[in-house]
């Protein structure tokens, strides 16, 4: 079998398949400079790794949520825990003047430019879990950035969260 295939079948990347030959972990000879890999190794290998990684549910309680930092806010009925800090969870880096300014920024590892880290920083105003159904929810802000539209800054947001949940 190929990296390609071997590479579905475990679910990993091509780069991981080859790191694998390299190292051993399974067997693999190299013919014409691609690996050729031994099918019931890989399946060895691919059961030792789901050893390792029990499957683990993340679930969102207003407990989970407040150890990753968010603020609880009980009122009239209605029982939230707002995360303020919800840039942090979508890979929004900002470093700041004493002004207040935006003196560098990242996004997912990527240097972005000031302004556009300021319009990702305004895409999404509010982020907050609800007790009542259980779900994260936000409130879009205004601004949207060439970088990531809203929507994907959302979805980085929630599984920011959700990685953050799954590490506690």
């Amino acid at each position: 079998m190929n990296t390609t295939a071997a590479a579905l079948q475990a679910n990993v990347t091509v780069a991981t398949i080859r790191t694998w030959c390299r190292y051993g972990a399974v067997t693999a000879v190299k013919q014409a400079g691609r690996w050729i890999i031994d099918s019931a190794s890989l399946a060895t290998r691919i059961a030792l790794g789901a050893l390792k990684r029990p499957a683990r549910k993340v679930e969102f309680t207003s407990e989970t949520m407040t150890a990753i930092g968010g603020n609880r806010w009980q009122k009239n009925g209605k029982d939230r825990v707002y995360i303020n800090d919800w840039a942090e969870f979508a890979g929004i880096e900002t470093n700041r003047y004493g002004t207040g300014n935006i003196s560098s920024a990242f996004y997912q590892g990527e240097r972005i430019s000031n302004r556009q880290a300021g319009l990702l920083l305004g895409s999404i105003s509010k982020v907050w879990f609800d007790a009542a159904d259980g779900k994260v929810h936000c409130r879009y802000g205004w601004s949207e950035s060439r970088v990531a539209d809203r929507e994907e800054v959302w979805e980085a947001v929630v599984e920011g969260i959700r990685t953050a949940i799954s590490a506690l």
